[in-house]
């Protein structure tokens, strides 16, 4: 890798990193571009090189970390719910301020129905109406049913509502799907 290279990474994750704590901080509407610069310490033109404006910026952001946990998903295919969640679960506590700025401080209403678009299109491959406990219903109904589920425990998890410690919230909440999925 070259000096370049690690030089715009430094950048992009100076830049991402103070786009997250302006956010939790003030808000997304409340941040601008000249915010941005002063907390990530790079010029204005730097992060215009990167991205567009902070709306890319924040697409861009809540991508890396959909494709990430995709990622594991794919990772984990063989794996049952239980034990799959736990995989997810440690993602969040190694991320914990991006995610608990999109989920806790409302920050981002976009991030919220984005994820929950993404744990459908997951559980999606796993949905089998055609048998089994699930035969007969309707698999949009059952999808938006556990998708819901599954974000508003992470997002109860981020806001302490439920103070369980993260293994024993995927844990639970692994065997649930096992069960029902």
């Amino acid at each position: 890798m070259s000096i370049v290279d690690r030089r715009i990474q430094k950048s992009q994750k100076a830049i991402k990193d103070a786009f997250v704590e302006l956010m939790a901080e003030k808000g997304f509407d409340q941040i601008t571009m000249q915010d941005l610069s002063e907390r990530a310490n790079v010029g204005r033109r730097t992060i215009y090189h990167h991205y567009m404006d902070k709306y890319d910026l924040l697409d861009k952001l809540i991508g890396e970390h959909l494709d990430e946990l995709s990622t594991l998903c794919e990772a984990t295919a063989e794996l049952n719910y239980a034990e799959g969640t736990v995989i997810w679960f440690q993602y969040f506590e190694r991320n914990y301020s991006f995610f608990s700025t999109m989920l806790a401080s409302k920050g981002a209403p976009a991030f919220r129905s984005r994820f929950l678009a993404f744990v459908i299109e997951e559980l999606k491959h796993e949905m089998d109406v055609t048998e089994g406990k699930n035969q007969g219903l309707h698999q949009n109904i059952i999808l938006r049913f556990f998708g819901a589920a599954v974000v508003e425990i992470v997002e109860s998890w981020f806001t302490s509502e439920i103070a369980e410690p993260a293994a024993v919230v995927a844990e639970q909440m692994g065997r649930l799907l096992d069960r029902n999925v």
